[in-house]
């Protein structure tokens, strides 16, 4: 259903958990990618989608800690169709290595893995490490896989792709400028600030290049969540958090709770064919202006994160970075 204003609606909340989300369906024929399933809400995401029957590949940089992920999914949902393949997001061989692996369809591919380091950190392309995690290995991992989705979305009706963000991305849009804080002072929350904003951006121009291939691409705001994401925290970090919690912006969810809007985006009928969309607590979000106060409107998304014109830079850039012709 459809509010009068056209956002998406559907009957998930703040409070729905993954299992909710998925209750009742089928899944068997799907094949599933969930970056940075070995904890957190990618656990629970990709567990919410065995017990449902899919395929689930755990793509993980800790492949012990993934093996360790994928038997307890096993056992909790009775689904042995669950295996764990090496992926570094911050390294593109080791994507490259990951896309020359996968054989035949994909149905869906949920974006999920991030990483926040407390003090500037490099990849060897000299790229700032959280922009380089947590969207530009997803952008080149979804590049790569572009093709297996599009035959899964000929064989299933469709293919999904997620792209995990938060509602940090009010604090900064992409800095076309200086996106690698190669002049800039570092601050590690701006810089997962930029890195969110662009996963939603890149939600937008995929649905626009790739829906008539059957891929559509939606942006999941899972919300505040306590996880491993936050044990290198500086203390300026972690007091910014306890503002915002003091000050009503947000209120922990269990990790089953924020793995729900990922699922709403992945499996929803609500969202089948239609992408470039928001979701936060299981709803597309209203967008707010680029000036809006984030502790006052931490349950919209802004326009920077959504414009289809920046959306379309940013993919140029993207693949300049990562030495594609431009397409």
């Amino acid at each position: 259903m459809t509010t009068s204003n056209s956002l998406i609606t559907t009957r998930f909340n703040a409070t729905s958990t993954a299992a909710d989300v998925v209750a009742g369906l089928d899944l068997t024929s799907v094949r599933a990618i969930v970056t940075g399933a070995s904890s957190g809400i990618g656990l629970e995401t990709a567990r919410a989608l065995a017990s449902a029957g899919a395929e689930v590949t755990l793509a993980v940089r800790n492949t012990a800690a993934g093996a360790k992920a994928a038997k307890d999914i096993a056992k909790s949902t009775r689904n042995e169709r669950v295996r764990v393949i090496a992926l570094d997001l911050a390294n593109q061989a080791s994507i490259a290595n990951f896309v020359q692996s996968w054989k035949g369809p994909l149905h869906l591919l949920i974006n999920n893995a991030g990483a926040i380091p407390s003090t500037l950190s490099r990849t060897v392309e000299g790229w700032e490490l959280q922009f380089a995690t947590n969207y530009l290995g997803h952008f080149t991992l979804s590049l790569g896989l572009h093709d297996a989705l599009a035959v899964g979305a000929r064989e299933w009706g469709e293919a999904r792709i997620i792209s995990v963000s938060s509602t940090a991305h009010m604090r900064s849009p992409v800095v076309f400028d200086d996106i690698h804080f190669e002049r800039r002072e570092y601050d590690p929350q701006a810089a997962y600030a930029q890195s969110k904003t662009a996963n939603s951006l890149f939600a937008v121009e995929a649905t626009r290049r790739w829906a008539a291939d059957g891929i559509v691409t939606n942006t999941a705001n899972p919300g505040g969540i306590a996880t491993g994401l936050q044990r290198d925290f500086t203390q300026k970090q972690k007091d910014y958090l306890a503002a915002a919690e003091a000050a009503g912006v947000f209120v922990y969810k269990t990790v089953e709770q924020g793995a729900a809007t990922t699922l709403v985006a992945a499996v929803a009928p609500e969202f089948a064919h239609t992408g470039g969309h928001y979701l936060t607590d299981g709803q597309e979000a209203h967008t707010v202006p680029n000036d809006a106060d984030l502790f006052k409107n931490s349950d919209g998304v802004k326009q920077w994160a959504i414009d289809p014109d920046i959306a379309q830079t940013l993919w140029t850039v993207s693949l300049e970075l990562i030495g594609q012709p431009a397409a």
